[in-house]
């Protein structure tokens, strides 16, 4: 096989594997053999297109082909038990695959078998780790691999994961089916939660020698724009799409060519991606125009959006982002909020208002072992020329960061202290 033609059915794959795992796990309720079915016809491809060629129809032929074989294997289950149930489902696939040979199933039907995975794969008798693990898997396509690197995790670990999840979803007897309107809200919530984890792992590496991962960013920007097609009416979910698209779009300026991180501050904001700014600034609009109060993903996106409308750092309106971080504040309170609230407030009224609120955090349990505590007290220390003091601070966030390249940044900027000290002796 060529490795344009073995390319070509990777970003098939990578394209149709969550509708066709989405449309095989209603017609099994079993999301495990859902997956094993499908990757059942990605090896049928895999070893007839290099003879055959792509079809003008990939995702439409991988489906038919993972229904055949979901049909091969309903027929020859015996077990009395499941004689009625199965024969419902065998009469369900022969019907279906009886209109494969004309047309397909409508958009909207498949639009609705997605959108069930989605929430199957985010459902709350997972743990926040298997959510992650499973979404990348059935609805990213990434391979048990593909996730280990991205996370840093071996591979034996995702793989089990990911196994555990679905035994988990089979023991629980999850329906496919979405969530009743009462607890459509709660359940969205978990999957924008998922989604928003995905993003945050490849826009700020938790560990690891590089300091983004962009491929996590990505994956995370389709998925997110999915879900806000399935669900044009839910003002969060467009929400978190602008926060993306707008965090997105400062990718390519958040690293120096040998991969040294650029802060926020010091970024060419050239290097901004207009395209995603603009999709950011509508993904916000459409999140206004449901007529809701913003939630915690808009008020974020808000926030970006005033960076991103903003020519340079010195142009950038502190005031109203600090404005936006009390509103977030009473909104989804938390240490983290009050944190960048502070950081906000310092830019737009001194770094000694900030440090006030920066103060006043330390002794939190919840923020103990969190970095960027000390990082952001040390900067603030550091702009009121106490570099005695800043330089302690950041050693001390070095010492709790587990990113190789945020850790060469922090010592970095104490060694800069200690140098001032130094001078001014």
């Amino acid at each position: 096989m060529s490795d344009a033609t073995r390319r070509a059915i990777e970003a098939v794959w990578r394209i149709e594997s969550a509708k066709i795992i989405a449309t095989l796990t209603r017609l099994v309720r079993d999301v495990g053999l859902a997956e094993e079915l499908a990757q059942d016809a990605l090896v049928s491809a895999l070893e007839q297109w290099p003879e055959s060629g792509i079809p003008d129809r990939p995702g439409a032929w991988l489906t038919t082909a993972a229904k055949y074989r979901a049909l091969d294997q309903l027929r020859r289950r015996k077990l009395l038990e499941h004689k009625h149930e199965e024969l419902g489902r065998e009469l369900e696939i022969a019907e279906e695959l009886a209109h494969d040979v004309g047309e397909q199933r409508r958009d909207k039907d498949i639009d609705d078998d997605l959108l069930r995975l989605v929430f199957i794969s985010c459902h709350p008798v997972l743990s926040s780790e298997a959510q992650v693990a499973l979404t990348l898997r059935l609805l990213g396509g990434l391979s048990t691999d593909e996730i280990a690197r991205a996370y840093l995790v071996p591979e034996p670990t995702i793989a089990q994961r990911i196994v555990r999840a679905k035994r988990t979803l089979g023991a629980a007897r999850v329906p496919f089916e979405l969530p009743p309107r009462e607890q459509l809200a709660e359940r969205l919530a978990s999957v924008l939660q998922v989604l928003y984890l995905i993003f945050n792992e490849g826009y700020a590496a938790s560990a690891g020698e590089d300091w983004m991962r962009p491929s996590l960013c990505e994956e995370a920007l389709r998925l997110v724009r999915i879900v806000a097609e399935l669900l044009p009416g839910e003002a969060e979910v467009h929400g978190l799409a602008a926060l993306m698209e707008l965090q997105a779009s400062r990718l390519a300026a958040r690293c120096a060519p040998d991969g040294a991180p650029i802060l926020l501050l010091e970024q060419d904001r050239g290097r901004w991606d207009p395209l995603l700014i603009r999709r950011g600034f509508a993904a916000l609009q459409r999140a206004a125009a449901q007529g809701q109060a913003l939630g915690p993903y808009a008020l974020q996106a808000a926030i970006a959006a005033c960076h991103a409308g903003a020519l340079s750092a010195t142009d950038t309106d502190w005031a109203q982002i600090a404005a936006l971080y009390d509103a977030l504040a009473q909104l989804n309170p938390s240490p983290v909020v009050e944190l960048n609230r502070a950081v906000a407030l310092a830019m737009a009224f001194g770094p000694a208002v900030g440090l006030e609120l920066v103060d006043a955090l330390v002794e939190l349990p919840a923020l103990q072992d969190y970095h960027l505590l000390p990082s952001v007290r040390g900067d603030l220390l550091a702009k009121l020329g106490r570099h005695a003091e800043a330089r302690v601070e950041f050693e001390r966030a070095a010492s709790l960061t587990r990113n190789d390249r945020e850790r060469t940044l922090l010592l970095a900027r104490a060694r800069d202290c200690q140098a001032r000290l130094d001078a001014a002796r």
